[in-house]
């Protein structure tokens, strides 16, 4: 590394184990400040260990690590490197090291010395490196809480010289002050000195815990030269505005943090350089421009950027420079907006009028055009003329994104909202779910207002209905359909209160449901009028039936609940209250998006994207499909193959089942391997994977998504041996 180099690294860049050294105690182990009957406690003999704890946000991460013993002597030394199964990468700012002296010498008792708790951050996000003199609490196990109690930190009212001193000699050892041998070793002597002193001052009441984070164990590690540094850093948006640079003046390798106030603001020179590109009479030459092979290809390269990726200033600049031989290109039309100034209301114009004479979009890229990226009322308006193309099936695909859309919009009355409320009133389905949608968000203060206001006008639009223009009620009476379903899903909760306080076992509470709804609450049996269910609005429901009607046993105690329908057929459905079923009901959205298509393109893979209806915050539907958990199938039938023969036995078929239940068994679970992958679906467990009889596997409770998953170190893929080996083992060809 020359001296005008400088190198740093990210903490989440960084796969490598935590690793630290635990040198020595100091101190004595007899506190004078004790009885003597206490002070007899310690022998001469005795052994000492040191544990080890990490803590991330005040949880402990991973498992505990231990220290060899040591006898206890002056100093007593471990010397000892300790490495821990966390890595760098999953370290946060408030990641640090709960360390304990135990004593084992007394017969079956361990007694804690003394306990201290090391921030591996330090204030300015930086890794602590060299030694670290700890101060440890006598009695106490190391408090690895954000606020700790036992800080190993000398408080600043208490720190004399000899911590000036010792911070000094920790700078030296790191080679931050230059080495002059004949005037350190005075002045390593005059250190012996004060710390004597020191020590006569106080006693000798505190104990120390040496431990050493060594700087020459990361650059082996990462292979850099013997002569850098090198600091670990939280993610770079936590940086702010600071450069980490060496100063070319210093002879040592030191980072030292030097503010820039131009970070972060715009050059003049080039925005009036882009001013120029961009202008009018510009246009007109750039009407006829043709991009190069080269430059075909990096537009190519950015046509295919997903919407979550922000363009460089010099790709915007590409794009607009051949936005004329871009109209054909329907791909194109989102990048050549987001390449848009929208403050200067002469290219706002020019897009807005290339945006008219641009190739149709597709239904899913109107969707990007309403996302909060675009504030231009004319781009929004756009995305909506687009959507009005879609089928009603399609559009309640994307009804979800959509009510969140309204969000971004700048007044209540948007065309999306009165688009939305028109189609909602000519389909009924639609009606149902929209409705759904937006009461759920009536209870977000920050949105309150806004989707009250769509509320109203939803219901007006709802009571003006008409049939071959007789005003004969047809819209009030399909409103209150839609007002006896919140009210069905009220009766419901009170019936989840009682149910709750009963004490005893799930059957006492099961018996209290039935109780209740052949009781206090028989009208649930037999509505006055048929309810459209909320899962599914085609479904007109008449009553539940209480002796079918059970209680999931779990902490929430969930409804299982069976209806009876118009037609006089069943249908069961689970009720929960106290969860937020939002998550879930967008997974599963997504799984159904997924099937649909890749059904489009004749893949089935048996996929089971069951409904789920969040009707509050804390409440909602799941659509029950009956099946076992894979759990319950091994706990009962052994194998996963065993459970099969039960129901699709076939002696010629592979592995005593029919080859058409396997195929479902193996489809299905290459299809919701992969989904799960892609959603980043963690916290499987065999209690998650449900079974049905005809072979599909499915995914339930998905609570931990998009990479979140509260074991430290998950499979990638959701695979587990027990499916594996119902498809006859890895070498198989249904596995491959």
């Amino acid at each position: 590394m020359t001296g005008n180099e400088f190198r740093f690294f990210l903490s989440c860049d960084i796969n490598l184990p935590v690793t630290f050294r635990v040198e020595a105690l100091e101190g004595d182990l007899q506190d004078p400040s004790n009885s003597v009957e206490d002070s007899k406690n310690w022998s001469p003999t005795s052994e000492l260990y040191v544990e080890c704890a990490l803590y991330i946000d005040g949880v402990l991460f991973g498992l505990t690590t231990r220290t060899r013993l040591a006898a206890i002597e002056k100093p007593c030394r471990w010397n000892e490197l300790v490495t821990l199964s966390a890595k760098y990468r999953d370290l946060t700012a408030n990641a640090q090291l709960a360390l304990t002296v135990w004593d084992v010498s007394r017969p079956r008792q361990e007694v804690a010395v003394g306990g201290a708790t090391l921030r591996l951050f330090n204030s300015k996000k930086q890794l602590k490196t060299g030694k670290q003199k700890l101060r440890l609490w006598r009695g106490c196990v190391g408090d690895g809480a954000i606020a700790t109690s036992t800080p190993g930190k000398v408080p600043k009212t208490e720190r004399g010289e000899l911590e000036r001193l010792e911070k000094l000699l920790n700078k030296y050892e790191r080679g931050q002050l230059e080495h002059i041998p004949w005037l350190d070793k005075l002045t390593m002597k005059a250190m012996e000195l004060v710390k004597e002193e020191e020590s006569k001052r106080s006693g000798g009441t505190h104990l120390h815990l040496i431990v050493d984070l060594p700087l020459s164990l990361v650059d082996s590690w990462l292979e850099i030269s013997s002569g850098g540094e090198t600091k670990l850093f939280e993610p770079i948006q936590e940086l702010g505005a600071h450069l980490l640079m060496q100063s070319p003046i210093s002879p040592c390798n030191e980072l030292v943090v030097v503010w820039d106030p131009e970070v972060g603001r715009q050059n003049p020179c080039e925005n009036k350089q882009l001013k120029l590109a961009r202008s009018v009479t510009r246009g007109m030459i750039d009407r006829d421009m043709k991009p190069s092979a080269n430059e075909r290809k990096e537009i190519q390269k950015i046509l295919k950027y997903p919407p979550t990726r922000n363009l460089s200033g010099e790709e915007r600049q590409l794009l607009w420079k051949f936005r004329f031989s871009l109209m054909s290109e329907r791909r194109a039309l989102t990048k050549f907006l987001r390449c848009v100034d929208w403050s200067d209301a002469q290219e706002a114009k020019q897009a807005v009028d290339l945006m008219r004479r641009w190739a149709k979009i597709d239904i899913a890229d109107a969707l990007e055009l309403l996302s909060p990226l675009f504030e231009s009322e004319e781009v929004r308006a756009y995305a909506v003329t687009v959507l009005e193309r879609a089928e009603d099936e399609e559009l309640h695909c994307y009804l979800l994104q959509l009510v969140q859309a309204l969000r971004f919009e700048r007044s209540d009355k948007s065309r999306l909202a009165f688009f939305l409320v028109l189609r909602a009133v000519q389909n009924f389905d639609l009606a149902s779910f929209l409705r759904w949608y937006i009461t759920v968000e009536l209870s977000d203060p920050s949105y309150a207002k806004r989707f009250y206001s769509i509320y109203e006008i939803f219901e007006d639009s709802m009571m003006k209905i008409t049939v071959n223009g007789r005003e004969d009620c047809v819209g009030e009476k399909m409103w209150q359909s839609l007002v006896r379903q919140t009210e069905l899903t009220a009766q419901l909760c009170t019936i989840m209160r009682d149910v709750k306080n009963v004490r005893g076992s799930t059957q006492k509470k099961i018996d209290k449901l039935r109780q209740l709804l052949s009781g206090l609450l028989s009208e649930l049996t037999y509505f006055d009028e048929p309810i459209p269910l909320p899962l599914d609005p085609t479904i007109l429901i008449t009553g539940i039936i209480p002796g079918e009607s059970s209680i999931f046993k779990s902490a929430l105690h969930p409804l299982r609940l069976t209806f009876r329908t118009g037609g006089g057929a069943k249908c069961k459905v689970i009720f929960k209250k106290g969860d937020d079923l939002r998550q879930d009901q967008l997974v599963v959205q997504l799984v159904s998006l997924m099937d649909r298509l890749l059904k489009s393109v004749n893949l089935d893979l048996h996929l089971t994207p069951y409904r789920v209806l969040a009707t509050a915050q804390d409440e909602g539907l799941v659509e029950f499909i009956p099946s076992k958990s894979l759990a319950q199938v091994l706990s009962e039938h052994k194998t996963i193959v065993g459970y099969l023969q039960q129901f699709h036995p076939d002696e010629a078929g592979p592995f005593g089942i029919s080859a058409t239940c396997l195929e479902t068994f193996v489809k299905s679970c290459a299809g919701y391997c992969v989904i799960m992958y892609i959603l980043g679906v963690g916290d499987r467990h065999l209690d998650n994977l449900l079974l049905r009889d005809d072979g599909r596997l499915f995914h339930v409770d998905f609570g931990f998504i998009l990479g979140r998953d509260p074991k430290p170190f998950p499979p990638p893929m959701k695979l587990c041996k027990e499916m594996v080996e119902a498809m006859g083992g890895a070498e198989r060809r249904k596995y491959t």
